[in-house]
């Protein structure tokens, strides 16, 4: 995965950060839905997601709107999933909601 390729702030982010339980059990895939969904909601900006071999991750999406958010949160695929993910895939999450009010960036190439 790469840098998301944002707009100048303001916009919103979702922090969902989660500690995953042993194995896939579908999980691999169905991130990737989500991914793949999530691009088609109105509102979404881009997604940057990393794990770590003991199993904690952070997930942030990017969104124009705390009504997109929303609308993101009640989508029914994504509401299975969420489901899916509280009975197969994590041991624990936290998600977090926030507005953007500066963002600034480093590169070298």
């Amino acid at each position: 995965m790469s840098f998301a390729k944002l707009p100048a702030p303001p916009y919103y982010v979702v922090c969902f950060s989660s500690t995953r339980t042993d194995g896939d059990h579908g999980y691999g895939a169905m991130a990737d839905e989500m991914v793949r969904l999530a691009a088609l909601q109105p509102g979404y900006l881009g997604v940057e997601s990393a794990r770590g071999a003991d199993g904690f991750g952070i997930t942030n999406s990017y969104w124009e709107s705390e009504e997109a958010i929303l609308a993101w949160k009640r989508q029914i695929d994504h509401l299975a999933a969420q489901r899916l993910g509280r009975q197969n895939w994590y041991k624990q999450f936290e998600t977090r909601v926030a507005r953007v009010e500066r963002a600034y960036s480093f590169s070298k190439d």
